[in-house]
């Protein structure tokens, strides 16, 4: 699965040294003498998987013929609100979808499967849950929407640094010591410990094979 939002090319930008502790540096993060003192934040960042976003129907279902196109339908709006105050990290994530058919003449419910997972370190899906979403077409429209939620829980202390590595990225560095350019997740331990404490909640449509195939290849 090709991740959208992928933890690890955020964690290598090198123009944005302070992502690693949960964002780029504002106003007053960076310390005169070289520190950096921005706080990490325990909610996972929260995307859509590439190709999982949209799904498209035919009829017959074989076919993979433009004309045989029946329903597409498009997840949008994905919005997340987290409580971190436990020592579960709750994370709500809710949406929209848009849902057009081709043939509008009569009433129609389509149920569309969805996942949300939690990725941890930008690759190891560590849990996942399916829910289904339901669009009502009424007869002679040939458009729908409906609603989705799904929940992410992550341990807190999985998401949380260990001190002594917190402690190596915040340190100060000053002007012509010997570390002052070196990338602290330049070192193995540093960044394995890092992307340990990354996690993501992902939400897409459970798409079959064919549907991711076709997804990625049209």
């Amino acid at each position: 699965m090709t991740i959208r939002k992928s933890a690890i090319a955020a964690l290598t930008a090198s123009a944005c040294g302070a992502i690693l502790l949960g964002g780029c540096a504002k106003t007053g993060e960076l310390d005169a003498s070289g520190g950096i003192t921005a706080v990490r934040n325990a909610c996972p960042s929260v995307g859509v998987p590439a190709a999982t976003g949209d799904v498209t129907m035919f009829d017959p279902p074989a076919s993979r013929d433009a004309n045989a196109i029946d329903l597409t339908a498009v997840m949008t709006n994905v919005r997340s609100t987290c409580d971190d105050t436990t020592a579960d990290v709750l994370t709500k994530v809710t949406f929209s979808v848009e849902a057009r058919r081709v043939h509008a003449e009569a009433a129609r419910d389509v149920t569309l499967p969805y996942f949300v997972t939690v990725v941890q370190g930008g690759n190891a899906v560590v849990a996942k849950r399916v829910g289904r979403v339901t669009l009502h077409f009424d007869a002679g429209q040939a458009r729908a929407s409906a609603q989705g939620t799904g929940t992410a829980s992550v341990s807190r202390a999985a998401a949380t640094l260990p001190d002594e590595i917190r402690k190596k990225l915040t340190e100060k560095r000053k002007a012509g010591d010997e570390d002052a350019a070196t990338d602290p997740l330049s070192r193995p331990e540093i960044r394995q410990a890092v992307l340990r404490a990354t996690f993501e909640a992902l939400v897409g449509f459970q798409l079959t094979d064919d549907q991711l195939k076709y997804n990625a290849t049209r």
